[in-house]
C-alpha cells in the first residue's frame, strides 16, 4: 500500500535535493498567499530569497507548472496561477468526479493494510481537530498535512495511478483556495463531524454513503468561498504585487 507516502505527509521529512527544497518552499508560499495569484515570479529575485541558484529555482518552478500552481508566459517567465470562482467551480466538479471514483475503487480493493492506514490517518487528524479553535490558526499547517494524509489514505487502495495523480493535482488546487479564505471563516462548519462520517462509512465499506459524505465534504469548501466578500478574488489577484515587481 502507500503507507510510506502517508507517513511522509504526516512527518514532512527533510528534502533530499536543492530542487525539492526550493519546490517545497515555493509551493507552501504560493498556497499560503505569500506569492499571491497573478504575481510575476522573477528568478533573479527569488534565487536570493530562497538561497539557491537560478537553474535550481527554474527546475522548482517547472515542477510547480506541472502542479498548475504556476503558469509560463512564453519567454516572459513565470507567474503564480490566477484564481477565480469559475476556476474553483471547475476544480470542485473535477474533484467530485475523480476523488469519489477513487474512493469507491479504494473501498472495493482495500485490504486490512488499507483499513489500518485509514484508521491511523484518521486518528492523527482527529487529535489535531480536537485542538483547533477559532484562535488556533497556528495549527493550520499541521492540520493540512494530516488532512492531506487522511484523504490520501482513503484512496490509497485505488488501483489506477492516473486517477490518484489527477486527484493529487486537484487537491493541491483546492488547498490554495482554502488557505486564502481560512482567516475569514465564511460559514459555520464542523469539519471534524464531516470527517467522522466519511471515515465511518469508508471503514464500513458503505460505498453509497461514503461517496455522499465525500461529495458533501468537498462541496462545503465551495459553499464557504461563495460566501466570501465580493472583492475576495480581486483582493487576491496579485495586481499590486505584480505591478511593483514589473516596475
Amino acid at each position: 500500500m502507500n503507507e510510506p507516502k502517508i507517513n511522509a505527509l504526516l512527518d514532512k521529512p527533510s528534502p533530499k535535493t536543492l530542487v525539492e527544497g526550493a519546490y517545497r518552499q515555493l509551493h507552501d508560499d504560493i498556497i499560503n498567499g505569500v506569492h499571491p495569484p497573478g504575481m510575476k515570479l522573477r528568478v533573479e529575485h527569488l534565487k536570493d530569497q530562497y538561497e539557491v541558484g537560478a537553474g535550481t529555482l527554474r527546475e522548482a518552478l517547472l515542477l510547480l507548472v506541472t502542479d498548475a500552481l504556476v503558469v509560463t508566459q512564453g519567454q516572459r517567465g513565470f507567474r503564480v496561477a490566477p484564481i477565480s470562482m469559475n476556476d474553483l467551480e471547475d476544480i470542485t466538479r473535477s474533484r467530485l468526479l475523480i476523488e469519489c471514483t477513487a474512493l469507491e475503487m479504494s473501498i472495493e480493493h482495500g485490504d486490512d493494510e488499507w483499513e489500518s492506514n485509514v484508521i491511523s490517518a484518521f486518528h492523527h487528524l482527529s487529535k489535531v481537530e480536537q485542538k483547533i479553535t477559532a484562535e488556533s490558526i497556528s495549527l493550520t499547517d499541521e492540520w493540512e498535512r494530516r488532512n492531506h494524509a487522511f484523504h490520501d489514505a482513503l484512496i490509497s487502495a485505488c488501483p489506477s495511478r492516473w486517477i490518484q495523480y489527477f486527484q493529487s493535482l486537484l487537491y493541491k488546487q483546492s488547498e490554495r483556495y482554502r488557505r486564502l479564505s481560512i482567516l475569514k471563516q465564511p460559514i459555520v462548519r464542523d469539519v471534524h463531524s464531516e470527517h467522522v462520517i466519511l471515515f465511518e462509512s469508508s471503514i464500513a465499506r458503505d460505498i453509497t454513503r461514503a461517496r455522499s459524505a465525500l461529495s458533501e465534504h468537498i462541496l462545503r469548501t465551495l459553499d464557504g468561498i461563495k460566501k466570501m466578500p465580493s472583492d475576495f478574488f480581486n483582493g487576491h489577484s496579485g495586481r499590486n504585487v505584480q505591478d511593483s515587481h514589473d516596475a
